[in-house]
């Protein structure tokens, strides 16, 4: 393959003046980037403390008053499906998780959408997060095996035929269970599996049809566990190949790089880098505020920050570590970052672009034109 293929996340939250603006702006930034895909986060609350979500840390809370008001996935994509006709943009949610829904309900929206998108649908699954389970109910014990007892009931239920079919599982048994949505064209939704720790790898190796970290980690460290999904997939007799390396990268960027840094130094930016793992951190000689034993955004849970709070954490925030952690520079800056991870084998790149930290407004919004370009070279890389 020639070039790295791109997707754009959109954020997903309510704005002002209208409901569809944010998802009208990420679309025309996409089709405008040449990019493949367009994507929507799956939570109910935001990573960033909404604490620290205010216009005197960040300008696009004028335009984003409730950081933490998100549109539900699934209904949107189908919203985007609608208005697709032209873009012929393939639609990912990024990434829903086993936990909050029940899997037949998971498999039941991916294959709705998949027609209704004319075969466009890519299903991004994972084991979630603390912030979406814990505090509405579900059950944050086992969530790696929760997802792969998940995935396996999704691919039993696709494969099904419509005839009723009946598994024993630990989670999520199915008796007499009928699901008969057909495939499209012969196809189901691309399951691409949000995998990070060694568990993960193996099961996206066995079963994924592609990778999709989100976390942060080094271009080597990508490769080293690109090499055990290789593994993983040989040992289930598996074209390794088949598996497409892609990523998640959480973007700041800007004509200049004085602009950058002050992106960097901005509060809601600082605050981001409590998603990182203690390791990462440790990297940096720092020690997360949340301990060294914190795994980062998995276990997070930000709206119990307030915002006294959230400031201390943040005068502890080393640049190199946000520098790590994000997608950070001008185009050129990000499209040599790019490389480094192509040459460590990821093939797709999904950005999601958080310049809008920066505490002026209209600075978070001139990222558009740098975003554009960074899609558009990433696919010459």
């Amino acid at each position: 393959m020639s070039g790295i293929k791109t997707g754009l996340m959109e954020p997903g939250v309510n704005p002002r003046f209208a409901p569809n603006l944010l998802l009208r702006n990420t679309r025309a930034h996409a089709v405008a980037g040449g990019a493949d895909s367009m994507w929507l986060p799956d939570h109910l609350n935001s990573l960033p403390p909404a604490s620290i979500w205010k216009p005197a840390y960040t300008g696009v809370a004028k335009l984003i008053p409730r950081a933490d008001a998100f549109y539900e996935p699934w209904t949107t994509l189908g919203y985007l499906a609608a208005h697709n006709k032209f873009t012929r943009l393939r639609l990912g949610v990024g990434v829903t998780d086993a936990g909050r829904r029940n899997p037949a309900v998971t498999a039941q929206a991916a294959a709705t959408l998949h027609p209704l998108s004319r075969g466009r649908a890519i299903l991004g699954f994972g084991p979630g997060e603390r912030e979406v389970n814990e505090p509405y109910g579900v059950d944050w014990s086992q969530p790696v095996g929760r997802f792969e007892d998940a995935l396996a009931t999704i691919r039993a239920l696709w494969n099904s035929g419509g005839t009723p079919i009946n598994r024993d599982s630990t989670f999520f048994p199915l008796r007499d269970a009928v699901f008969d949505i057909p495939p499209h064209k012969g196809t189901r939704p691309a399951v691409w599996v949000a995998a990070h720790g060694p568990r993960m790898l193996r099961i996206t190796g066995q079963y994924g049809d592609a990778w999709f970290p989100s976390y942060t980690q080094t271009p080597k460290e990508y490769a080293e566990k690109l090499d055990t999904i290789h593994a993983a997939a040989d040992n289930a007799g598996r074209d390794p190949h088949t598996i497409l390396p892609a990523a998640i990268f959480f973007v700041l960027t800007s004509r200049t790089n004085a602009q950058v840094d002050e992106m960097i130094d901005s509060i809601p930016a600082r605050v981001w880098a409590l998603t990182t793992p203690a390791h990462v951190w440790a990297r940096h000689g720092t020690e997360h505020p949340l301990g060294p034993n914190c795994t980062g955004a998995q276990d997070l849970l930000p709206h119990t920050i307030n915002e006294t709070t959230a400031l201390d954490y943040a005068k502890h925030v080393p640049p190199s570590l946000i520098r790590e952690a994000l997608l950070c520079g001008t185009p050129a800056d990000i499209l040599d970052q790019l490389a480094q991870w192509r040459d460590n084998g990821l093939r797709y790149a999904v950005l999601a672009n958080i310049s809008f930290f920066h505490p002026r407004l209209s600075v978070g919004l001139a990222s558009s034109l740098p975003l554009i370009q960074i899609l558009r070279g990433t696919k010459r890389l």
